[in-house]
């Protein structure tokens, strides 16, 4: 093809055809550049597309892990609410003095040492931040609410941590003064019935109503964002 062009311009050129050779020259210039423009269009769509597979990729990921966070702390609002029952028990049959339900006290007692602990699937927006791969989601409002989530996951990890520091630094202690546990024995009956002890149960079922409201804050957030990046993804989802 090169060489076809080049006969025609030497042609032109031993006819003395200057004009007609000068017209012809641009003309190529110009098919030149089209076929270069052609060629860059072609390869930038390509690369969009590339770029588009890899951004619903990565959406697929975060969703992925949305949702194994999601089941964890579903987890640990089943198990935080079941020894928030318990404590609200304790605090009603302290509050009756009921004696006969000392046996019971005393179990809800040594459970006043566990808590929930929310352990998320991965660091996602940070891992992103610190990898670079950030910029490769072009839904801003998708970064703003993995950021907001994040910011709700240190939250939980704070309370979290109160409510671990709470238990053993302050009811273990009591636990080991008032309770034989081998045995389950009350050794202090008084205290075990006393107002201070039911202040215990208050302010940790105070402590865990607070985790509940923080949970159910994360957990509609991980909403928000599932439904934001079904969007991108194309899925048709309905409310959870």
């Amino acid at each position: 093809m090169i060489k076809f062009f080049r006969n025609i311009r030497k042609q032109l050129l031993g006819e003395g055809k200057s004009i007609q050779y000068l017209k012809y020259a641009l003309g190529e210039i110009i098919l030149v550049v089209i076929g270069i423009l052609i060629a860059l269009s072609i390869n930038n769509q390509n690369q969009e597309r590339i770029n588009r597979t890899e951004e619903q990729n990565y959406y697929k990921y975060i969703k992925s892990q949305l949702n194994a966070d999601k089941g964890e702390i579903r987890g640990n609002v089943n198990y935080n609410n079941n020894y928030l029952q318990q404590y609200k028990y304790a605090i009603n049959i302290i509050e009756k003095n009921d004696r006969s339900e000392i046996d019971s006290l005393a179990q809800i007692t040594i459970n006043l040492m566990k808590y929930s602990d929310f352990h998320r699937q991965s660091n996602i927006y940070e891992t992103m931040v610190n990898s670079g791969e950030i910029k490769l989601l072009k839904n801003q409002q998708i970064i703003e609410k993995l950021q907001k989530l994040e910011e709700t996951y240190i939250y939980i990890n704070k309370l979290e941590n109160t409510h671990s520091e709470a238990a053993n630094r302050f009811i273990v202690p009591d636990i080991v003064r008032m309770i034989k546990v081998f045995n389950m024995k009350i050794e202090d009956i008084e205290k075990f019935y006393s107002f201070e002890f039911q202040n215990t149960f208050v302010l940790m079922s105070s402590l865990m109503m607070e985790k509940n409201e923080i949970y159910q804050r994360g957990l509609d957030e991980i909403n928000v964002l599932t439904n934001l990046i079904d969007d991108e993804l194309g899925i048709d989802y309905k409310e959870e």
